[in-house]
């Protein structure tokens, strides 16, 4: 990767090696999550995660600079879950047996 600007970290066995908020495991694809997912402003997540606001916009600035590989991670996250999804069955699947002739709901 590319040099990362004073308020963004990448260190081998910190944070997995991904961009991070420097002195902080808080990774820069979470402050994205938070903001371009859930809708949270950068003043909420500044507040909830005790960072300045200027690490927040550093975050969403190297974001910005490297889209495609923080969205091809979301991606690939999202493959990862729906083939979890897929093999795995939930809880209340196992739980719940699957419904039988005599159980089914009257016809009509």
């Amino acid at each position: 990767m590319t040099n990362a600007p004073p308020r963004i970290a990448i260190i081998p066995g910190v944070a997995g090696g991904q961009p991070h908020i420097a002195g902080h495991r808080i990774k820069v694809r979470d402050i994205v999550y938070w903001h371009e997912h859930l809708g949270r402003s950068p003043d909420e997540i500044s507040a909830e995660y005790e960072l300045d606001l200027a690490d927040i916009h550093a975050g969403l600035a190297w974001y910005f600079d490297h889209r495609a590989d923080i969205d091809a991670d979301f991606a690939a996250r999202d493959a990862f879950v729906s083939a979890l999804r897929a093999r795995q069955p939930g809880a209340l699947a196992i739980r719940v047996p699957a419904p039988t002739a005599r159980w089914a709901a009257p016809a009509g």
